[in-house]
């Protein structure tokens, strides 16, 4: 593949930009705006039990389909026109959760919501690769920093609108911030010219993503994708627990860690795409990775009581994972179509994996009574991170696996 020649970020190509980051900002509001407020929905809309639990497996199930249907779907119409489309049907979910009167009304709109968001997971990392392929590393970090925002921005806004104006109001709020993300791309659609993506290598072929499920290299990043998701999602339904359980953490204090965990993730996310950009950092990355997770996880075990902070700081830097994963994504492959298919199939094959984190911890727990198990569970992952990391460590392109 030939080098790109680098030019200013912004020139012939700000909409794409303010695009991408819009875009990014609206991926985590859905699922982070919901459960906050959730007790308050509950006082007007009597929610079962059981569809509690299923709209906390939601997300991760719609955004395993929709890995794999995006694909099929920017084949056949384009990256921007799917990209709006998932952008109108955000909007639509959004607004219809604040109409929602009953709890299946609100189990469909938050269905629709959350498909939005899968397609947009998928779309983000190609769309980098169409408008900024000789700036990868910083545009990646840039959206995977949106991301990072957009997970704890709407738990502080959701409670205090929704108290002052009610749960539909705080719904409504994230409708709005979804309608603002469709103009650069309508404005795109609309006329093109104004933002050309530079000449792009020729089209992958349309069976690119059925050979993604032979791939070594699609399996390894899948992997890689998959430990940083199954790690996050299991601390942030159990890490409090645990921490009163084998520390003796004040519920007060187990929140402060969970937010500690939390914020590793935003300086990672600055960091870790504009790394992997430069030749022989990934190697090295993957090794800090499954070793932070591995060593975390081992203080938790064996001296729970003594500097907690330091076990979970360092848990949480082993999903640096999820940014490298994403930037890998265009880096291992040719054309922007490749990159649909390999974000389509490590997203979609990752978050069947990650949605099983929490339950797999949760019946661990169940099963000994403890949190030895699940612990060892998690300090284990680091091995498969360790060995899939050093596969997509490797150079080499998706497309060019075919011919092996």
């Amino acid at each position: 593949m030939r080098p790109e020649t680098t030019r200013p970020l912004w020139r012939g190509r700000t909409l794409a930009l303010l695009g991408i980051l819009l875009v990014a900002f609206n991926l985590r509001t859905a699922v982070a705006s919901l459960s906050p407020i959730l007790d308050l929905v509950e006082r007007d809309i009597p929610i079962p039990t059981a569809l509690v639990g299923i709209l906390g497996m939601l997300p991760p199930l719609c955004y395993a389909v929709f890995g794999i249907a995006t694909p099929v779907l920017t084949r056949r119409a384009g990256l921007e026109p799917v990209l709006v489309g998932a952008l109108v049907a955000l909007v639509a979910g959004s607004a219809a959760r604040g109409l929602a009167g009953s709890a299946w009304w609100l189990f469909a709109a938050s269905a629709l919501t959350f498909a939005a968001v899968g397609v947009g997971n998928v779309l983000l990392p190609p769309l980098v690769k169409r408008y900024f392929p000789d700036r990868i590393g910083l545009v990646t970090a840039l959206y995977v920093t949106a991301l990072s925002v957009s997970t704890f921005v709407p738990p502080l806004v959701a409670v205090p609108v929704s108290e002052a104006a009610g749960w539909r109001t705080s719904f409504e709020i994230w409708a709005a911030v979804a309608l603002v993300a469709l103009v650069p791309w309508v404005a795109l659609l609309v006329h093109p010219r104004r933002t050309a993506p530079p000449e792009l290598p020729e089209e992958a072929e349309p069976g690119l993503l059925r050979r993604a499920f032979r791939s070594p290299l699609a399996w390894a990043l899948a992997t890689v994708f998959s430990i940083a998701g199954f790690n996050a999602y299991a601390v942030f339904a159990w890490l409090p627990a645990m921490l009163a359980d084998v520390a003796g953490t004040s519920p007060a204090a187990a929140g402060v860690l969970l937010a500690v965990y939390a914020a590793m993730g935003l300086p990672v996310s600055l960091v870790v795409p504009a790394l992997a950009t430069r030749p022989g950092r990934v190697r090295a990355m993957v090794a800090i990775a499954a070793g932070t997770i591995a060593a975390g996880w081992a203080g938790l075990l064996l001296a729970p009581g003594n500097v907690t902070w330091l076990w979970v700081a360092l848990a949480g830097i082993g999903p640096l994972l999820f940014p490298l994963s994403l930037v890998l994504v265009n880096l291992r492959t040719r054309t922007h179509a490749g990159s649909v298919a390999l974000s389509g199939f490590v997203q979609s094959v990752g978050y069947v994996v990650v949605a099983l984190g929490p339950v797999a911890v949760g019946l661990l727990h169940e099963a000994t009574g403890a949190w030895t198990a699940p612990m060892l569970l998690l300090l284990a992952t680091s091995v498969p991170a360790l060995v899939a990391g050093m596969v997509v460590a490797r150079a080499g392109f998706l497309e060019d696996e075919r011919r092996g």
